[in-house]
């Protein structure tokens, strides 16, 4: 009991001898002394976001009925320039593969050699895969090419055991990183996008994410191509070479290109419960950079068509 009392004798001794300081004061500089930094980041951190505070209407916007959610952002003005549906709950399919490649960009060196543990003969026949194999090496940057452009889910997987050690490990990763980034209403089971109850996100949580991933340039390299080719060597000593391609079908070919603002590159994702869903980095001829989103369009005829039809407003809203 004595030593207590001593203890709360120095403590009332304290604040008196600071004097016009106050007790209020006192309480308020240890807080920021010792309090989680990680809230006054957060802080700092959404003062350069857009923001969606319910639907935001666009003149031109393209009709609602075709998609469940879609949305544009004007990056550098921190502005949301059309929202629709944007923080309702979607399944986002193969979009999840830019956390993929995000936790995978801050988490390793890519020119690092992977040993592949997964087999894409191991795969649905319906999954999208790159034709890697077990046992095959590779580097980081060959598997996140095949992942990005390509979609293979054999790709994502076996980052996946390379950088968390199993699927179960990377998702705690994937999720722990978007939490960081404010996406709150994402959880990721997986890290390819194959369907799961549990695998979800919004639209806005989507422009979160990617947007933190077009800050690696590593990232916005990748999406801007038009092909890569791996060199890959087997597990019996071959080398061989393989080249994916983009299933964007701006980037393909397959759909016209807007005349709005100029496409650098995105992902793509399919699945019968997501639909077809695609997230683009746009640009207008200053340089300037946009993020447009649709998610969950009924074809993938009507996804492009409506993508153009969102970007090609781009220069009316400045």
């Amino acid at each position: 009991m004595t030593g207590i009392f001593l203890v709360l004798c120095v403590v009332a001794g304290y604040l008196i001898i600071s004097g016009g300081m106050g007790t209020k004061q006192l309480v308020y500089a240890y807080e920021k002394k010792q309090y989680n930094k990680a809230i006054y980041t957060g802080e700092l951190f959404a003062k350069d976001l857009c923001l969606v505070n319910g639907d935001t209407e666009m003149s031109g916007a393209p009709d609602s009925s075709t998609y469940k959610a879609a949305a544009l952002f004007d990056v550098n003005n921190s502005k949301t320039t059309y929202a629709y549906n944007a923080t309702a709950k979607m399944y986002p399919a193969s979009i999840t593969k830019i956390m993929t490649a995000l936790v995978a960009i801050e988490s390793a060196d890519l020119s690092e050699e992977v040993t592949v543990e997964v087999d894409s003969s191991d795969f649905a026949a319906d999954e999208q895969t790159c034709g890697i194999h077990k046992g095959d090496k590779l580097t980081l940057e060959a598997l996140l090419n095949g992942l990005l452009l390509y979609s293979g889910n054999d790709n994502a997987e076996a980052i996946a055991y390379y950088i968390g050690g199993s699927i179960e490990g990377f998702a705690d990763m994937m999720n722990k990183k978007a939490q960081e980034l404010m996406a709150t209403n994402t959880h990721f089971a997986n890290p390819s996008g194959l369907h799961d109850e549990n695998h979800y996100t919004t639209a806005y949580d989507i422009y979160l994410i990617f947007n933190e991933c077009v800050k690696h340039k590593e990232f916005t390299d990748i999406i801007g191509r038009s092909s890569y080719t791996a060199d890959i060597q087997s597990a019996n000593g071959t080398t061989r070479k393989v080249t994916w391609k983009p299933t964007n079908y701006y980037a393909t070919g397959e759909a016209k290109r807007p005349s709005g603002a100029t496409v650098v590159g995105g992902k793509t994702g399919t699945t019968a419960k997501a639909g077809n869903c695609l997230v683009l980095l746009d640009q207008t001829d200053e340089k300037a950079p946009y993020i447009s989103i649709i998610m969950g369009a009924t074809s993938k005829e009507l996804l492009y068509k409506d993508m153009s039809s969102i970007i090609d407003q781009i220069p009316n809203t400045n």
